[in-house]
């Protein structure tokens, strides 16, 4: 495979995706899951492109009542405790990108007394 550097408007996108904060890997997939690019984390992963492509195609075959074939989903986050994916359609492309998270943070109250006076 090889990628020319011209700034056509994949170039654009791919750019762009590269620009989201926190972002540690992306993937441009076709409608058929093949990938047209990718970078980061998700460099060339072929196993992460078929989970995608694989619940893209399973999002159209659920209950039609519930999620109806005229409303497509705009965006699907799978989260996971230290990153996420994000995936959106788009020009019958599909684009993945994959975040880091902030690290979670819990906080410590301790119980005060209180007097009235």
């Amino acid at each position: 495979m090889t990628f020319h550097r011209s700034l056509t408007l994949s170039s654009h996108k791919m750019l762009a995706l590269e620009r989201i904060p926190d972002q540690i890997g992306y993937l441009i997939l076709t409608e058929d899951g093949a990938v047209l690019t990718s970078g980061g984390d998700l460099e060339n992963d072929e196993r992460v492109a078929n989970i995608i492509s694989s619940l893209v195609t399973l999002t159209s075959k659920v209950d039609p009542k519930a999620f109806p074939l005229h409303d497509p989903f705009e965006k699907i986050s799978i989260k996971y405790k230290d990153h996420c994916y994000v995936v959106c359609l788009s020009n019958k492309k599909i684009y993945v990108v994959k975040r880091k998270l902030p690290p979670q943070t819990t906080a410590i109250v301790e119980q005060q007394s209180i007097i009235d006076l």
